[in-house]
């Protein structure tokens, strides 16, 4: 049984596609936002579940001097191991998951955005989304705005893109797609067309 109040939409993207960009103008207009990026330093602060779990599984020098994740050296390690980043993300994805349905049942709103990169790779656990939206370039500007983003080489950027859904995954998911290849004030009456119509799904629910 449904029992949220709220309706619920999945906000996704590849990286450097420009959800924050939407999000932030979904909450300028009043709509909740739930990240999951938010989550997943909630689940691992000093004294949570998630926290004790890592430090069981990879033992206490992932901790920096304060007692907190030492997101750097966790990442080194994961990135150079295929089976530690398994067991990372076993930890942290269900926490995050959980995290955010919880958010979602207790939203008050008409409706609420949870904004979650990997909503394409995981969909299997978010099948109680009321809606996808994906927000969507073609990879040439993806991969431009990445590689102006953080700095990096093409390689790199390549790397990182391959790791991710395809285009054409997203795309065959998404219930409403975002353009965000264009002008500021196209993005911006793109957001606020939704948003109307979010909020009259919302009443019809």
């Amino acid at each position: 049984m449904n029992m949220r109040q709220a309706y619920v939409i999945g906000l996704t993207g590849g990286i450097a596609a420009g959800k924050t960009a939407v999000a932030s103008r979904f909450q300028a207009l009043g709509a909740p936002v739930h990240d999951a990026d938010v989550a997943a330093r909630v689940v691992v602060e000093p004294g949570s579940e998630g926290l004790a779990a890592i430090v069981s599984t990879f033992g206490p020098d992932v901790l920096d001097a304060r007692g907190r994740l030492d997101r750097a050296a966790m990442r080194q390690r994961v990135f150079a191991d295929a089976l530690a980043k398994r067991r990372l993300e076993a930890i942290i994805h269900p926490r995050v998951r959980e995290w955010l349905h919880q958010h979602a049942l207790a939203e008050t709103a008409p409706y609420c955005l949870l904004a979650i990169p990997l909503l394409v790779e995981n969909i299997a656990h978010y099948r109680w989304l009321d809606r996808i939206l994906l927000v969507d370039v073609p990879e040439a500007v993806q991969m431009e705005r990445l590689i102006a983003r953080d700095g990096i080489d093409r390689t790199l950027a390549e790397r990182m893109l391959a790791q991710q859904a395809s285009r054409a995954e997203r795309l065959a998911l998404a219930d409403d797609v975002i353009d965000n290849s264009s002008s500021e004030a196209a993005l911006d009456a793109h957001v606020q067309a939704l948003h109307r119509r979010y909020l009259a799904l919302a009443s019809e629910r």
